[in-house]
């Protein structure tokens, strides 16, 4: 039976993949790069700018036979729609406790044999001065891996560039990351924040 499952969830996973294909071909979007060799690792985004940034993020990295995770309050999951939130990869954390917001995604990290989670550092769409430094800190926690993940509108190409091992130096490791993004354009350019962090301790 179980097998029987695996086969099917593997058949659904490349039909989900050639769909995908399929419509980056027809919007123009192009692919480029391979996610990192391991099963677990946290997927920083950026630019993100746009609302736009969602379906094309979506249809890129199905294409790339990448199931995404992202965090959300756990209030979202108590409504009749928290099953299906789940089902598209949500994961739900006590906002409230922002201080061990970081925590608590350490221990999903640490339940799961596979998780890709992705984050956004900028936390918004809109402009910001200072990148939140949570996922530095979970990829610690985790012993996890950054994949660098982009959409590039000026060129229409996104998927994944280096994924780096963070070490413990932020500055060393967010001056490697900074220098990927480089060049990189969101669909509303002036919306890109600036990659800096206010504070090391910074969530």
């Amino acid at each position: 039976m179980l097998r029987i499952k695996e086969k099917k969830q593997h058949k659904q996973k490349k039909i989900s993949q050639k769909f995908s294909r399929l419509v980056l071909k027809i919007i123009g979007w192009k692919i480029q790069g391979e996610p990192p060799p391991t099963p677990r690792y946290v997927m920083i985004g950026y630019p993100h700018t746009s609302n736009w940034d969602v379906p094309i993020g979506l249809l890129i990295f199905t294409a790339l036979g990448v199931r995404l995770h992202w965090v959300g309050k756990d209030s979202l999951f108590k409504s009749p729609l928290g099953w299906a939130l789940k089902k598209l990869g949500g994961i739900p954390v006590d906002r409230n406790r922002s201080q061990n917001f970081v925590a608590q995604v350490v221990d999903k990290f640490k339940e799961l044999d596979e998780l890709v989670l992705t984050l956004s550092p900028e936390g918004t769409r809109s402009k910001s001065e200072y990148w939140r430094s949570g996922f530095y800190h979970i990829a610690i926690g985790a012993q996890a891996p950054i994949a660098l993940a982009f959409l590039d509108y000026k060129k229409k190409v996104g998927g994944f560039g280096p994924f780096i091992r963070p070490g413990g130096d932020i500055k060393k490791d967010l001056a490697q990351i900074k220098a990927f993004y480089q060049g990189i354009s969101g669909k509303i350019a002036r919306n890109s924040g600036a990659i800096r962090l206010r504070s090391h301790r910074q969530t």
